[in-house]
């Protein structure tokens, strides 16, 4: 299957994003244990890390990479984009090999290339886009019953993490952490893609922003993003980087992956009438501007 111009341009963003998100790990990491020597350590409730240059330039790296992950979105099927976002463990795997000093086993070197092989082979069967017309598309699958229900459930698990297992579990297992930034990761997915194509639709004249749903969309993304930013300091400054990588993407991808799939997996089946509900990463360009409504 042939992968079309906005693929390739998602696919583009997607591995660029993945260089920067990949890189900023290890100067945010170098930078947290340097703010740790001089203050109260991320991982114990301090934020000294953010008088750290180090930390600044790695928060820096971390915003290009996810403003390139964002426009991604914008370009190609949230199923070609998220586990793109694998690349990143390879890159901050070999960074931290020679940076940080944390050894890359052989299993470590097996999981890159399994990283790589997986990516390639979403990127060359990733499904065609379908033209979506409005944020109200989005809408309309993301209040569906399932997705609401686990929506709920992950909210419901991040806070039984935040509150009953990060104060007795935080300093000794990783899976605390990891577990809080995939959740929302997986939240935030959905909530990205929207805002990405409220944007582009927006520039290309359909203004998006007179619905409350972009808006909604909107906050769901700043405050999961600032969760996981908050957690992931704490993470870093106490776990190997690149095994938190590893986990994180892993995570992230195995629950956001689990709900697109399941959303795409009939798109080869769509009939051809036109008032027909059909996914909205589907391959299908009968939708008009009323049945989205």
């Amino acid at each position: 299957m042939g992968i079309s111009r906005d693929n390739f341009h998602g696919l583009v963003l997607a591995v660029s994003s993945s260089i920067f998100i990949g890189s900023s790990f290890i100067v945010k990491k170098k930078g947290l244990k340097k703010a740790g020597d001089t203050g109260t350590r991320a991982g114990e409730g301090g934020y000294s890390y953010l008088y750290e240059p180090w930390w600044w330039a790695g928060m820096v790296t971390m915003i290009l990479g996810e403003v390139a992950n964002f426009a991604a979105y914008a370009f190609a099927p949230a199923i070609l984009v998220t586990p793109l976002g694998a690349l990143s463990i390879i890159f901050s795997a070999v960074l931290a090999h020679f940076i940080l000093k944390e050894k890359l086993h052989i299993f470590g070197v097996l999981g890159c290339v399994l990283c790589v092989v997986g990516s390639t082979t979403i990127v060359l069967h990733a499904p065609q886009e379908r033209n979506i017309v409005s944020v109200r598309e989005v809408w309309h699958l993301a209040t569906e019953p399932g997705f609401l229900v686990y929506a709920a459930l992950a909210v419901i698990a991040v806070s039984a993490l935040i509150f009953y297992a990060v104060p007795r579990y935080g300093q000794t297992h990783l899976i605390v952490y990891v577990g809080i930034c995939s959740l929302m990761g997986s939240l935030t997915v959905m909530s990205v893609k929207a805002v990405s194509i409220a944007l582009k639709l927006s520039f290309s004249g359909m203004n998006q922003f007179v619905y409350f749903q972009t808006w909604i969309f909107t906050i769901i993304v700043i405050t999961c993003c600032l969760l996981q930013i908050n957690y992931l300091n704490k993470d870093w400054d106490s776990q190997n980087a690149s095994q938190i990588a590893t986990e994180l993407c892993g995570f992230i991808t195995i629950l956001s992956g689990t709900f697109l799939l399941h959303r795409t997996k009939d798109m080869g089946n769509t009939t051809s009438k036109p008032d027909e509900e059909a996914p909205v990463f589907g391959n299908t360009n009968n939708r008009t501007p009323e049945t989205a409504t």
